[in-house]
């Protein structure tokens, strides 16, 4: 398995009036990567990040809001980070943080297709699938597995490319940047009613929610994954790449979500979703979502990384 990080993905720093400190802030990073710690040495490669391009932004958004996001970021003389977002900022780091996402996630892209790597995984912030075409939302500033999706698509030539979100909020920019396209099928399971108050009912037909109530546990999730179309569908699709959403805010002790998920049902999605839409053979690269209960982010990646590595657990 390749591992994809940067240190100036540390240096991206949200700064809001309402919640001090922010969740989303970089000690998430030092979680996961105390999670890469104790993953097996022998069963994985940390890989520095690229940078992406500027261009590769238009893949998923409009050319001006990515004009307009890289006009606004301060600079290294600015002393004070500019809010895009009631949550979202923009820091002089913000920008090279962001292009090491996308860099990374192209990178992933490039190395899983063609093997022997089949795995990758991005330890990188911040994350971005709140993002839409032309907005920040919920501390996501780009849209970085979308552009992973059309990176694949216009750069690899894949026709069916399935992204899965278990972040407890609903993938709501994703939803928007995806919806009816023919190359992609988004499934996404999420708390609901809860922000970002999406997803129910589906926007598009290639779009396929699971939406369950406040306090689920592991038994109820992963009976709504079961009662729903994912695995017929993911079978049916035969995707040639699968992308994960991975956010891990469903735990029980997640500050920002009301389920009470325990590292193993993590895991379990994971393994489901790559057996029923390909198996070992099948290429995946999962980016980094929420996730902000340290102690339980750093628990949940590790068992999040053993199914992608293939654990059966």
């Amino acid at each position: 398995m390749l591992i994809y990080s940067h240190p100036v993905c540390w240096k991206h720093v949200n700064e809001n009036d309402v919640m001090l400190p922010h969740p989303e802030r970089p000690e998430r990073l030092d979680a996961v990567m105390a999670a890469i710690d104790r993953f097996p040495a022998d069963r994985h490669t940390r890989v520095e990040a690229p940078l992406g391009d500027k261009s590769d932004y238009e893949l998923a958004h409009d050319p001006r809001y990515v004009e307009a996001i890289f006009s606004q970021a301060p600079t290294g003389d600015d002393f004070q980070a500019l809010r895009v977002d009631g949550d979202t900022s923009l820091n002089e780091y913000t920008i090279e943080a962001s292009r090491r996402v996308v860099g990374a996630a192209k990178a992933a892209v490039d190395a899983v297709l063609p093997g022997p790597e089949r795995r990758a995984f991005l330890a990188t912030r911040p994350p971005g699938h709140h993002a839409g075409p032309c907005q920040p939302r919920g501390f996501c500033v780009f849209n970085n597995v979308s552009i992973a999706a059309y990176y694949a698509i216009r750069h690899h030539g894949l026709e069916r490319v399935a992204i899965v979100d278990f972040d407890v909020h609903h993938g709501d920019g994703t939803e928007e940047i995806v919806a009816n396209s023919e190359a992609v099928r988004f499934f996404s399971i999420f708390q609901h009613p809860y922000y970002p108050y999406a997803g129910i009912p589906p926007i598009a037909d290639n779009c396929f929610p699971i939406g369950l109530p406040n306090m689920t546990d592991g038994k109820a999730f992963r009976q709504g994954v079961r009662d729903s179309v994912w695995f017929e569908t993911l079978r049916e699709f035969r995707p040639q790449l699968l992308l994960f959403s991975a956010g891990f805010d469903a735990h029980k002790n997640d500050p920002l979500g009301g389920w009470i998920l325990e590292d193993e049902d993590f895991a379990w999605i994971t393994r489901e979703v790559i057996a029923a839409a390909g198996g070992d053979d099948l290429p995946v690269v999962s980016l980094l979502e929420g996730g902000y209960d340290l102690e339980g982010l750093e628990d949940s990646v590790l068992a999040h990384l053993k199914a992608l590595d293939g654990d059966a657990g």
